[in-house]
């Protein structure tokens, strides 16, 4: 691509943005890897020189376990890594106001995927050679619009209900008995029964909260187009009564995943739900984990979250054969995914993690990654950032009592359709 369609692009993007109009989709296919461009491909033998990659984990320093693996990567390619660390939160800004210097990889959080695609930032598989064919496909959709893929994960985590045994037998629940949500509410009254706290976890109005309420959600066979359905009103009244009832604390409303986590650690709780990244802490407490369930039994399908390795458009497009062997060197196998916590993106990877009972990835998070659905998937792509800020304000709305959880998603189905046109 010409440096003139790089600034157009970026200047599109910006525009577009700041208008808040973008609109995109994703499809359901994963794509073959077999259409390699000329003068690219992961077969190409790296070039030399310094490629820059722009990840969203400044607490992560040199001497840390994610830059050993980007260091290991390029002394495997006889290449220079410059790693730039930032805010994950400002990603899309951070892209579409690089001009003309943007990164040759770029780390973002998957379902912004397809807001820097419909901008036009970011190549293909098809364009830059990346082999996307190991990658697990429930993984590599959030990926994807119209059948093209926008990069690879570096691994994907999810969200699980953790409890503590401790409190559990002092309330006499059994966890065996856990199945479906009317169980699941009848063992927290009974932990709160026993003088205890019953659930914690992230309300909050942001798409943490949205995140969170995702396996109740797909939980009890919503779908995210129909957010004043039958099934979400349940999802939602579920939530509502936990707290009406005071088996869930008001702080649910302004809490994040890590302050839900720290209410956790003080032991009161019986359930927590919460993340793949906190198993180690889990581990160091004695606490223990199921996945969270459905509605009437088996498990609820959990968000996946996790960042994608993109490559933005360049200039010099006989870049992109070793940015792709990057990428391939950090997702596959699971060096890059262990090092940050997550499931490994390919089976063969994840096999190895859970093989080692490796935190975060241990066979139990294997499994419940597999099981997990992206947010972008069912076709939304970037609808997904409108339906979830409406779907997060319902649930701040119905949890504080501003209204019952009919109405409030009645009102957020309404202004997403509004906004989505």
């Amino acid at each position: 691509m010409s440096n003139t369609s790089t600034k157009a692009a970026v200047a599109f993007a910006t525009a577009a943005i700041a208008a808040g109009a973008l609109a995109g989709c994703s499809s359901d296919t994963a794509p073959g890897a077999s259409d390699t461009p000329t003068g690219a491909g992961s077969d190409a033998p790296a070039a030399g020189g310094t490629f820059t990659l722009w990840d969203p984990y400044p607490d992560r320093d040199d001497q840390s376990t994610w830059a050993q693996a980007i260091n290991a990567c390029a002394d495997e390619l006889g290449i220079t890594i410059e790693r730039n660390s930032g805010n994950t939160g400002d990603t899309v800004k951070d892209l579409t106001t690089a001009a003309s210097n943007l990164p040759d990889i770029a780390m973002v959080d998957n379902p912004k995927v397809s807001t820097l695609a419909d901008a036009g930032l970011l190549t293909t598989a098809a364009e830059n050679g990346l082999d996307t064919s190991s990658i697990q496909e429930n993984i590599l959709t959030a990926g994807e619009i119209d059948g093209e893929v926008y990069g690879v994960p570096v691994g994907a985590n999810t969200l699980g209900l953790y409890y503590n045994p401790t409190v559990l037998e002092d309330a006499g629940v059994e966890i065996a008995s856990v199945t479906d949500w009317e169980s699941l509410t009848a063992a927290i009254q009974q932990v709160v029964d026993a003088g205890h706290k019953g659930i914690t976890f992230s309300a909050v109005g942001t798409e943490e909260g949205s995140f969170q309420f995702l396996p109740w959600f797909w939980g009890s066979d919503a779908d995210l187009t129909a957010l004043d359905s039958e099934q979400s009103v349940a999802a939602l009244t579920l939530w509502t009564d936990w707290v009406a009832d005071g088996l869930a604390p008001q702080s649910v409303l302004t809490n994040t995943q890590g302050t839900s986590w720290d209410e956790f650690l003080t032991g009161d709780f019986g359930f927590a739900e919460n993340g793949s990244w906190f198993q180690g802490a889990a581990d160091e407490n004695g606490y223990e984990v199921i996945q969270i369930p459905a509605m009437d039994g088996g498990a609820a399908p959990a968000p996946t979250g996790g960042e994608f390795m993109t490559l933005p458009i360049q200039e010099d497009e006989s870049r992109y054969a070793t940015s792709a062997q990057i990428v391939e060197c950090l997702a596959n196998g699971d060096s890059g995914a262990t090092a940050l916590g997550y499931v490994a993106p390919t089976a063969e990877g994840a096999s190895a993690q859970a093989a080692a009972d490796t935190a975060g990835a241990n066979e139990f998070w294997v499994q419940a990654v597999a099981d997990a659905k992206p947010r972008t998937a069912d076709n939304l792509g970037i609808k997904y950032p409108i339906i979830s800020e409406q779907l997060y304000t319902a649930i701040q709305v119905a949890l504080s009592g501003g209204s019952s959880p009919e109405d409030a998603l009645a009102t957020a189905q309404s202004e997403a359709a509004s906004k989505l046109g």
